[in-house]
């Protein structure tokens, strides 16, 4: 299971362009909703934005086939959005913060389909060897916290999973969701212990490295983030948020060339999945003064999203970009 802090990506590395098409009081909330699978959830569904604090129903929206709502003109601080409609289960994105400095900020919001049991998110391909020989009475106590984890009951998830790997101190995936357990229950110190035992006992956990990963960003450690992001991104290939994270860290470092080869393989990957990564590909170019390459990433993302608020920003960039070249 990934943790919330990346099921509910904020992008804290929001790109200036976006930026620089709204007001500097305000911000724009593009959210798009994604299925487990990281496919976009194309079901019709209704988006609540509720103040942090006192839980105030802000404003409301119903998501396209392209998965996505937006929230505009909305002053700094904390948020959080309820997703709910037919065919899903009801989802909390956790606490949002929004920074009236970036204008436009964007955020992944994962929800399972009605009946869909929360489970540890794992390649097969890459399980260790350590866990083909997990104990009955382990496993059941891993089984009995997924239980707990779906009902969102984390103090006996908590405690089922330290039964887990009381049992069997080998097991990845108990500690690797000990740590989002321990992210819901808001105890960092622990749940770093826990994501860095599981990646100590398989350095391939895709998704123990993105928690970690996700922790340094929260921390505005990139250094850090960057080289577990590439890990991750080499063990699953295929997970495209793995992917768009990398590509946000890398052009927020100032890797220009690595930022647009990540971006090329959510392209080739996942075609027409998330066409956010043209745009980063796009000013990750243009710094490098490879012009003619940005404008075509940006055609490109309008073939893939031509409507709605994030491509008319990148109509705007364009004509930008091209009032710059002259």
């Amino acid at each position: 299971m990934i943790s919330r802090r990346l099921a509910v990506l904020l992008i804290l590395l929001a790109t200036t362009a976006f930026a620089q098409l709204h007001g500097p009081n305000s911000s724009r909330l593009h959210v798009r909703l994604v299925f487990s699978d990281g496919r976009p959830c194309s079901l019709h569904a209704h988006v609540v934005l509720l103040s942090g604090a006192s839980s105030t129903p802000i404003g409301d929206s119903y998501t396209g086939d392209d998965g996505t709502a937006d929230f505009a003109d909305l002053t700094t601080g904390n948020y959080h959005l309820l997703v709910s409609g037919d065919g899903i289960e009801e989802t909390d994105s956790g606490p949002v913060e929004v920074n009236a400095g970036d204008a436009a900020q964007s955020l992944f919001v994962t929800v399972r389909r009605s009946g869909e049991t929360a489970v540890a998110t794992r390649n097969p391909a890459t399980v260790s060897a350590v866990e083909l020989n997990i104990p009955a009475g382990a496993k059941r106590d891993f089984d009995n916290a997924r239980t707990f984890m779906a009902k969102q009951n984390w103090n006996k998830a908590r405690d089922e999973l330290m039964k887990a790997v009381a049992a069997y101190p080998q097991y990845a995936s108990a500690y690797n969701n000990l740590g989002v357990v321990y992210a819901r229950l808001g105890d960092r110190a622990h749940e770093r212990e826990s994501l860095q035992a599981a990646v100590r006992l398989d350095d391939h956990f895709a998704a123990a490295l993105v928690n970690l990963a996700t922790m340094a960003v929260v921390d505005h450690n990139l250094p850090e983030a960057e080289p577990l992001l590439n890990r991750a991104a080499a063990a699953d290939p295929n997970n495209v948020q793995t992917l768009v994270l990398l590509a946000k860290v890398q052009f927020a470092r100032q890797h220009w060339e690595a930022a647009v080869a990540t971006c090329h393989k959510v392209h080739f990957v996942h075609l027409g999945e998330e066409p956010f990564g043209h745009y980063i590909a796009a000013q990750a170019l243009e710094r490098e003064n490879r012009r003619s390459d940005a404008a075509s990433e940006l055609h490109t993302f309008l073939e893939e999203e031509p409507t709605g608020p994030r491509a008319d920003a990148v109509r705007k960039e364009m004509a930008a970009m091209e009032a710059r070249n002259h």
